[in-house]
């Protein structure tokens, strides 16, 4: 399995729900100086624009939005966020020739922001420089290292934050890779803290989509964690994820999946023709969008891709 594109699509949901707890958390600084009472403006196909000549490697996490900013100017602000899941050499390179574009294009102030989240301590690049014959150019943008909140886990389970439950399930995915009893267990008890800390029903399902789409599990595994689930809810007397709203769910995903699917092709080849559009939108199997997901982020091209059928 290719956890990667499981972890990106993740944290593209993640962005969008919860885009004010994760600056809050991870950028407390920058979310401070945000006016969120304005309404902010996400600019996925501006971003795909900016970015679709990028010779810097596959398509990854990456989120543009339109902010205002706290001091009364009433001013926009451009804030680019990428979520980097593995060690890239060529990260603070491309996070300065995308911030350099965004500007360029909308003369706007930009604030480019890495989230890292691999499992390398000592990776901790903010910093691209440009060195030759008395020129020289530093650009530094602000970073944060996911792997540091584990250090002290018990603190961050007790964050009510949403943003802290979606690390905590991607820092807990990524210590039990080898281990799918740990797993389970720590899936449970992020699960059933959703429940025990006062979260609106809304606020329940959405972390708990992002927790079971991190946290995936063997089949026996899952089992058993749904019987322990349902036993839980009938006890609270609180059906939230157990209840017909989980085929909702269900069904939501397949659609956002296939959506993926189309949007990765197109921002990758520029056209996706209408057949292969619709051979896409008639699968209803969720492990073979993923597998589909995972391929048009990996195939070298379309053609190849259409092969698939």
């Amino acid at each position: 399995m290719n956890q990667r594109t499981d972890y990106d699509g993740a944290w593209k949901e993640a962005l969008e729900l919860y885009l004010q707890p994760l600056l809050e958390f991870c950028f407390p600084d920058v979310a401070e100086n945000i006016n969120w009472h304005e309404p902010i403006e996400f600019l996925d196909k501006e971003l795909q624009e900016v970015t679709r000549n990028s010779k810097l490697g596959k398509q990854r996490v990456d989120k543009l939005v339109r902010v205002i900013r706290k001091d009364g100017r009433k001013e926009c602000i451009l804030i680019h966020v990428e979520v980097q899941s593995w060690v890239d050499k060529d990260l603070p390179l491309r996070m300065y020739r995308y911030h350099h574009r965004i500007a360029d294009r909308y003369d706007e102030s930009v604030v480019s922001l890495a989230i890292l989240a691999d499992e390398k301590p000592r990776w901790r690049p903010d910093t691209y420089e440009e060195r030759l014959w008395g020129y020289e150019l530093r650009f530094r943008y602000p970073v944060c290292k996911l792997m540091d909140f584990g250090r002290n886990w018990r603190w961050l389970e007790e964050q009510r934050n949403p943003a802290a439950v979606v690390i905590a399930a991607y820092l807990a995915t990524q210590r039990t890779r080898r281990d799918m009893s740990q797993r389970q267990r720590m899936k449970w008890e992020l699960t059933r803290r959703l429940y025990e800390r006062g979260y609106s029903k809304e606020e329940v399902l959405n972390l708990f989509r992002l927790i079971d789409w991190l946290m995936r599990l063997p089949d026996e595994n899952e089992v058993e964690f749904r019987k322990q689930l349902v036993e839980y809810e009938k006890e609270k007397t609180m059906p939230y994820v157990t209840s017909i709203e989980r085929l909702g769910r269900k069904e939501g995903l397949q659609k956002a999946l296939r959506a993926a699917i189309v949007e990765v092709l197109e921002a990758r080849f520029s056209s996706v023709p209408g057949e292969l559009k619709a051979n896409v939108d008639a699968i209803a199997d969720e492990q073979e969008l993923r597998r589909l997901h995972r391929k048009a982020v990996l195939v070298p091209s379309i053609e190849e891709f259409e092969r698939e059928f």
